[in-house]
């Protein structure tokens, strides 16, 4: 990987405005000017802290995080983060995806945190479980409230190939948990061969491997749902002062945006044991994702927003600096259009609390924006299947599945967000050389 080039932003900054009017991509020219200076400068120290708000990250990522929201994600990441437990669990909780990016993102979809917490043990067994212990009381705890209902944990491993729900689940992949399978204390599936097999959640403390919560959160402040997910990053401390990751590997920082100034020693204890390759291996998994959102799971939103990280960060400012501008479209506003399906999903399944009522009101602001901000055929044609959709959740009540009539409006809505994510991709030449090298493995 190549390091990031210093170049003179105004040079870049023509080119780019250039390409984005050509596009019909509208860019406000001085806050491009300010947002490329600052991202080509050398500023010395790599992590920065925002004294005002107590909020910090790394520089590239603070270059796109807006506090104007910060008190709301600050009241969801109550109810995501893990408490620390004095002499025993340290944590720190920050933003990551969209939600770290505000500044550039006017229509972001879910909340995502991402949190450190270091479990200091006498060894790594004993600090495996009490990871397994906090993570299932954290799930019983958040279960279900008036606002919000836990969605899936993902904890622990597949000890060997199974089926689940009438799906294959390989041996070794993440196993995801349902609320009513963390209640029980064990996944029941079967082997291929059609033996039943009950998995308990004690047999996967050992191999805890990518640990991740997710929950569906209705906001009646701001008028909306949302999925709020929490990604673990778990090490344990020996009494040595060793640290080591649980799942063999420690996250890097590059966006992350904590929410607290208090989170400073743990995090700086923690960074330091960051490999030195951390920034290679990070592009080289977020190529992974825009290769699979490419060519398997199409998601041509998912994509940008992947391969906008990967351009600001390897000094490729030009396609960066288009994808910023894309995301503050008007038309992006699309990209709700998959947090609102699967909140649909989720009220809709047996016992939700999250009542249809939520979803429907979700659903009419949306296509409200949609009129608002957008002209023309493409207005037309996103809006009537918008309305279809909306229709299907007429009859639709709380805990009741999905008609297949909204199934197929769905898939209809979808397609349009993906084809508006495509076009506007693919015009610019640079961006469509980089994903037809994907596309073309």
């Amino acid at each position: 990987m190549s390091d990031p080039k210093t170049i003179p932003p105004s040079a870049d900054l023509t080119r780019i405005i250039e390409s984005a009017r050509r596009l019909g991509v509208e860019m406000d020219e001085a806050d491009a000017l300010q947002w490329l200076t600052a991202l080509a400068a050398d500023q010395g120290e790599e992590i920065v802290m925002d004294e005002r708000t107590g909020v910090f990250g790394h520089r590239v990522s603070m270059l796109d995080f807006s506090p104007a929201d910060l008190e709301h994600f600050r009241r969801v990441g109550r109810l995501v983060e893990f408490k620390d437990v004095p002499g025993v669990v340290e944590t720190a909780l920050a933003l990551s995806g969209s939600s770290a990016q505000s500044k550039i993102q006017a229509y972001p979809g879910d909340a995502d945190y991402f949190e450190r917490i270091n479990i200091k043990a006498e060894s790594r067994a004993a600090a495996c479980k009490i990871l397994a212990d906090t993570m299932r009381k954290k799930a019983l705890d958040t279960l279900k409230g008036t606002n919000y209902q836990l969605i899936e944990v993902k904890y622990g491993s597949y000890p060997c190939d199974l089926v689940k729900e009438g799906k294959p689940v390989a041996k070794g992949s993440p196993a995801a948990w349902s609320a009513a399978e963390v209640q029980a204390g064990q996944i029941d599936a079967f082997t291929p061969e059609g033996k039943a097999l009950s998995i308990k959640w004690d047999d996967l403390a050992s191999d805890p491997g990518w640990c991740k919560l997710d929950w569906v959160v209705a906001d009646p402040a701001r008028g909306q749902l949302a999925n709020a997910s929490n990604m673990l990053d778990v090490t344990w401390e020996a009494p040595d002062g060793s640290i080591t990751p649980l799942d063999g590997y420690l996250d890097p920082y590059f966006q992350e945006v904590y929410l607290e100034a208090e989170s400073v020693p743990i995090f700086s204890k923690l960074a330091q044991h960051v490999s030195a390759d951390a920034m290679d291996e990070y592009i080289h998994q977020l190529e992974k994702e825009v290769n699979k959102y490419l060519t398997r799971d199409v998601n041509y939103g998912k994509a940008a927003k992947r391969m906008y990280n990967i351009f600001r960060l390897t000094g490729r400012y030009e396609e960066a600096a288009f994808i910023r501008e894309l995301f503050d479209e008007p038309a992006s506003m699309l990209y709700q259009v998959w947090s609102l399906v699967r909140t649909m999903d989720e009220c809709s399944q047996p016992g939700s609390t999250i009542e249809v009522e939520a979803v429907r009101a979700q659903a009419d602001r949306l296509i409200l924006s949609v009129v608002e901000a957008l002209e023309g055929a493409e207005e037309t044609a996103i809006v009537r299947h918008l309305m279809n959709l909306r229709r299907s959740l007429d009859n639709l009540a709380s805990g009741e599945g999905l008609t297949t009539e909204a199934e197929a409006t769905r898939g209809e809505v979808i397609n349009i967000v993906n084809n508006f994510f495509f076009e506007k991709l693919s015009a610019l030449p640079q961006i469509r050389v980089y994903m037809d090298g994907f596309q073309e493995k």
